[in-house]
């Protein structure tokens, strides 16, 4: 099978003004993991759009947010790989895994702006069924083990912007 590509995507780290993050617990479904389902928004980037549009994108989509400003990115972009299991099914088997590039963006609104029960102004399909705000440094323990190592390089880099 030939080396398949990964999907151009972006992450949102969201964060409060305590310098909590912001996590959503993914709601069930098809091949879902069931445990470690805590993420922070993120998805792909549509053709032509810029990354940084696409984040604010995926975040309203996901979470009704859109009172943000930014705080930086990462330099780079992030990689990971879909287990084995998943390639071939997850994204109509078009792609191997992702590349993101992350956004941390300071929330500046207040709480009940943000709705995964009807995100994106009640227009789009919940991604997450709950959610909190949590420690930085905790976000790569609650994501599926396959994501967790790119968890942790977005940690390691977006934290030290966040709390200057």
């Amino acid at each position: 099978m030939p080396k398949l590509p990964y999907r151009p995507c972006v992450g949102v780290m969201l964060v409060n003004r305590d310098g909590l993050a912001f996590v959503g617990k993914r709601a069930p479904g098809g091949n879902e993991p069931t445990e470690n389902v805590w993420q922070m928004p993120q998805g792909g980037i549509d053709e032509g759009e810029d990354p940084y549009e696409a984040a604010l994108r995926e975040l309203y989509e996901e979470t009704n947010a859109s009172s943000v400003e930014l705080i930086g990115s990462t330099k780079g972009w992030v990689t990971y790989d879909l287990p084995p299991e998943l390639v071939g099914v997850a994204w109509k088997g078009k792609y191997c895994g992702q590349k993101q590039k992350w956004f941390a963006l300071r929330f500046t609104g207040k709480d009940k702006e943000i709705d995964v029960k009807k995100p994106g102004g009640g227009k789009h399909r919940p991604e997450f069924e709950d959610w909190r705000w949590e420690k930085i440094e905790k976000l790569p323990g609650l994501i599926v083990p396959f994501k967790r190592a790119a968890y942790e390089e977005v940690v390691a880099e977006l934290l030290p912007l966040v709390k200057a």
